[in-house]
């Protein structure tokens, strides 16, 4: 009969045997990453960032991976058309066609909006129905005239990817691609797309920079006439206001009126910010202006009159009077609001 002592030291023993003889790769090690949070470097003056920021911050590897998606012609149904074929870095972000082009060379509903300053939006796209950016990238993958795919289309494509499996390992621990994860990221390099390096800022921050006469001039026009809606240091009051812009002849648009349901938001939108509006041409909801000047002689010589209209333009006899000068003066002023560095200029 065996001792129990002996029993026990077998047991031991045997144990020992097993762990020592285990290959090292059968044994799972804990997930260990190191993902780093980046500073947005806020410019002094500029509102708050938005909750969905503060929800989703922008990390050293989620911001590498969101650029990268972004830049990734897969997302459409042909691969031909990413996020960055509408929005151009060179462009400020937009395309410099009257509505957005997408795939098959399909014409979209309005013109491709700037993307700078997203981080301080409170709402998006023209009519304000997204209100939280990681909701965004959606929409253009499973629109007809954009980019007429799906999601889970896109995550089968690059769902083998290397740099992405790396990427998302980084970004996340572990190399699994979801929705989620897509919008995420997406958001977080957007977030990271700040404007504040115009000649107006630098003016603004006394780093020796001054306006001309004519930008000066400019300038008291701007806050005497257009102050009141490009307001706070994103020249948008982000408000949703119908300027008696000429109507899109496409049955589908209401403006922000295809949100609420409400007729009182016929043919409003979001108003526009200015900064970088030299590179953003043509303007307008669908591109009915090709140039600064020309929005500026329509408002001189009149909008189309409508119940809504904004009362700034109501109480003025439906349009802003302006002299030659101050209109070359205007566009001297915001071209002040370039910024070629976040252009790449």
């Amino acid at each position: 009969m065996i001792d129990p002592g002996m029993k026990k030291v077998f047991s031991i023993l045997s144990i020992l045997f097993l762990l020592q003889s285990c290959n090292r790769d059968d044994i799972v090690q804990p997930v260990s990453y190191n993902n780093p949070e980046l500073s947005l470097n806020i410019p002094t003056g500029f509102p708050a960032l938005n909750n969905s920021v503060n929800a989703n911050k922008p990390t050293k590897y989620g911001v590498e991976l969101g650029e990268r998606l972004f830049n990734d012609k897969r997302f459409s149904a042909d691969n031909t058309i990413s996020c960055a074929g509408c929005h151009n870095k060179s462009d400020a972000f937009t395309d410099n066609n009257a509505r957005a082009l997408g795939i098959y060379g399909r014409v979209g509903l309005r013109n491709t909006p700037p993307i700078q300053n997203m981080a301080f939006m409170k709402f998006y796209n023209w009519d304000g129905k997204i209100l939280q950016l990681e909701k965004q990238p959606l929409i253009p993958i499973i629109t007809h005239e954009e980019m007429n795919s799906s999601i889970v289309e896109v995550i089968d494509k690059i769902s083998d990817d290397r740099e992405y499996k790396d990427l998302l390992r980084k970004a996340f621990g572990d190399e699994s691609i979801t929705a989620d994860r897509i919008y995420q990221t997406i958001a977080q390099y957007l977030y990271t797309l700040i404007s504040a390096g115009s000649k107006y800022d630098k003016i603004k921050r006394n780093e020796g920079d001054t306006f001309t006469e004519s930008e000066a001039r400019g300038y008291q026009t701007f806050q005497q006439k257009c102050g009141s809606c490009h307001s706070t240091a994103l020249f948008t009051d982000q408000s949703f206001r119908n300027v008696g812009f000429p109507l899109n002849p496409n049955t589908d648009e209401a403006g922000r009126a295809r949100v609420t349901g409400v007729p009182a938001d016929y043919m409003s939108f979001r108003v526009p910010s200015l900064r970088n509006i030299e590179y953003t041409a043509p303007y307008g909801s669908f591109g009915q202006f090709p140039t600064l000047r020309s929005v500026l002689d329509y408002f001189d010589h009149g909008v189309l009159d409508a119940d809504n209209l904004d009362p700034v333009l109501k109480e003025n006899g439906n349009r802003i009077p302006l002299t030659e000068q101050e209109k070359e003066d205007l566009i001297a002023f915001m071209k002040t609001l370039s910024d070629p560095a976040f252009a790449g200029r």
